[in-house]
């Protein structure tokens, strides 16, 4: 039998280690206290041990390593939540699940998440890369809002661009990090954000009625946890 396909498993599971190294690294970097400062690609690959040719190799240039930071920050958890957020049958249920997602997401790696917000404002890559990001959040809570739309006939198409920007608002990491502070649990802000979403959707809500822009509901969603 040829040595060929194992030496070829073996040097791919050596790109796949190192690939994972450089992320990682660039992870550490950003978390670190001098972060804004220095993350650059000759940091990242000093940190990871490798070859400052060795990351564009990997991801091409700065904005795909970013992209794969991104996408290893999501799979922790965003991404399975996400999936089953959009499996429940209720809209008003799939809203909560998304906030809570979002919200488990911001508070993950809240240090990093937010130097990578911040870079965004000085860096056209992080600004590229955090807008096409944000660009998927207001697809996902689109999408919720063409259930609610389907089900109850709210919000009418001609609002429905204004609640997708203000959903979008309330779910960002800003929102987040200023109602969090130094003290709130993601367990005290998301139940906080899936208020104001209702607030939102259901402007004449009463205490104890569930509707949608009016419309009462035949399911009442749960409580946001």
């Amino acid at each position: 039998m040829s040595p060929r396909p194992y030496r070829f498993g073996q040097r791919q599971t050596a790109v796949e280690q190192t690939r994972a190294r450089i992320v990682a690294a660039a992870r550490a970097l950003l978390a670190a206290p001098d972060g804004f400062s220095g993350f650059t690609i000759d940091a990242v690959a000093g940190q990871a041990g490798v070859a400052r040719m060795t990351v564009y190799n990997q991801f091409g240039s700065k904005m795909g390593l970013l992209e794969a930071l991104f996408d290893d920050l999501a799979a922790r958890g965003l991404v399975a939540r996400l999936r089953a957020a959009f499996g429940r049958p209720e809209p008003g249920e799939a809203l909560d699940e998304v906030i809570a997602a979002f919200g488990g997401f911001w508070h993950s790696d809240r240090v990093v998440i937010r130097r990578i917000r911040g870079l965004a404002a000085i860096d056209a890559d992080f600004e590229q890369a955090v807008r096409a990001r944000d660009e998927r959040r207001r697809e996902a809570l689109r999408t919720v809002l063409g259930r609610f739309a389907e089900k109850y006939g709210q919000p009418p198409p001609g609002a429905r661009d204004e609640v997708t920007d203000v959903l979008h608002t309330l779910t960002s990491f800003e929102t987040f990090d200023n109602l969090a502070g130094t003290t709130r649990s993601p367990e005290e802000v998301v139940p906080l954000v899936c208020r104001l979403t209702r607030a939102v959707l259901r402007p004449d809500d009463g205490a104890s009625a569930s509707t949608v822009g009016g419309i009462r509901s035949r399911s009442r969603p749960k409580p946001c946890t």
